[in-house]
Formats: C-alpha cells, sequence, structure tokens
C-alpha cells in the first residue's frame, strides 16, 4: 500500500471459529425473520431510534469514503400525505399498463397495487438520495465514485438495523421518482432519489405473501471454489 495516514485497529474483536459459527447462524436466523411488509400500524416509533439506524447505515463502505448519501426521515403527516397521492398517481398508470405484461405478471403473487395506505399510515418514511458530487465532509464538492453500489450498500445496513431494532420496513421505488426531490426540498443538481423506505411496527392484521419466502438455496447463490 502508498504511505498515507492510519491507526491501529483497535476495535476488532476475534471470535473462537465455533463462536464464529453461532453468531453467523444466530444472524442468518434473525434475518430470516426480516420481511417486506404492506401493512403497518401507525404505532409511533421514537426519532432517537430511526437516527440511530440512520447513523449504523452511516458506517457502510463507500467509493473513496465520500458516504454519497443522504437520507430524509420523514414523520410529518401533512408530508406522508403529499408522498402518498404523487406515488399513487405514477403508481396508478404503473398498473394500468406502463409496467408491461411481464412484470405486471411476476408481480401478482404479491398481491400489489396502486394503492399504497402504508405511505401514510406508517409512522416514518425514508427518502434516501444518491449524490453525485460531495466527499468525506459536508461540504466537499468533489465527484463520488461507484455511487450506486455504495447507496445500495448503506440502505442493506439500515433495512437490517431497522430489523435488529424490531421495526419492520418494505422498499418501494415508485418510478419516476423525482417527485421526492420536490417534496423533500433536495438539490436536483446533485441529488437523485434512490429508494423510499418505509419503517414502523407491523399492523395486527400483517400478512406475508408465500411467493416472498421462497428463497434460492445456497448452491443456487453462491459458487465456492
Amino acid at each position: 500500500m502508498q504511505k498515507h495516514q492510519n491507526q491501529p485497529l483497535n476495535d476488532y474483536i476475534e471470535y473462537p471459529t465455533t463462536e464464529m459459527l453461532e453468531r453467523a447462524e444466530s444472524f442468518l436466523a434473525n434475518s430470516q425473520r426480516r420481511h417486506s411488509i404492506r401493512s403497518f400500524s401507525d404505532k409511533p416509533v421514537p426519532k432517537e431510534i430511526i437516527a440511530a439506524c440512520i447513523k449504523a447505515a452511516g458506517t457502510a463502505p463507500s467509493g473513496a469514503n465520500h458516504q454519497p448519501w443522504h437520507f430524509v426521515a420523514i414523520n410529518s403527516q401533512e408530508t406522508k400525505q403529499k408522498i402518498r397521492h404523487a406515488a399513487e398517481d405514477l403508481e396508478r398508470s404503473f398498473y394500468q399498463g406502463r409496467a408491461g405484461d411481464e412484470w405486471l405478471d411476476a408481480l401478482k403473487p404479491l398481491g400489489t397495487d396502486a394503492n399504497k395506505p402504508y405511505l401514510e399510515h406508517a409512522p416514518w418514511l425514508i427518502a434516501i438520495f444518491s449524490q453525485k458530487k460531495g466527499g468525506i465532509h459536508a461540504e466537499d464538492k468533489n465527484t463520488n465514485y461507484y455511487v450506486h453500489e455504495s447507496v445500495g450498500i448503506a440502505t442493506g445496513f439500515l433495512i437490517q438495523a431497522l430489523h435488529h431494532a424490531g421495526l419492520v420496513t418494505l422498499t418501494h421505488t415508485p418510478k419516476p421518482m423525482s417527485f421526492l426531490s420536490d417534496i423533500c426540498g433536495r438539490d436536483k443538481d446533485n441529488e437523485r432519489p434512490y429508494m423510499l423506505l418505509i419503517a414502523g411496527y407491523p399492523a395486527e392484521n400483517a400478512t406475508i405473501p408465500e411467493h416472498a419466502l421462497v428463497k434460492k438455496d445456497l448452491d443456487e447463490i453462491a459458487t465456492f471454489l
């Protein structure tokens, strides 16, 4: 490696291999309890929990450590209503044919449609934005690298953090998502909406589509050489 400023790795913890396996299997079991939910309770979730989960997302690796993301956590009922109305307008055209038959057929086992009441009912929406320029400091205006990959990793961290905290989530990606920039007051020249994440408690009658429980086996998703 080239010379650079550094410090010793002081917070790594090495576990015995038996404990490592136990921890890996425990994490797997917990991850298998994570489900995408479309029926949310309106039970309040303290801001501090959402903030801690976003901070966890902010620890994700990123190109040149530029951290090219911004999270807008939305609890305002008025703002959630605006997002729901804008999203459903797009979703109606999507389900009325813009998506194409193949895509719509793929969605049928999930039972989704243009109605998105959870956008208004859930306590929190988190709009995730990617940034074209930035840097390690908020005021930096450098080119960001591997933006899509970096924001995707951070989003995964956020989903797992919310799940670990005891909340349920749903990823939502209406197309186009430019309305989120307007509603959230973000810089359209530098930022692009990446995803809308719904977070909260599940409703008492929440269900999981059987289709969503089908996961590929290890030998279908991994190769060991």
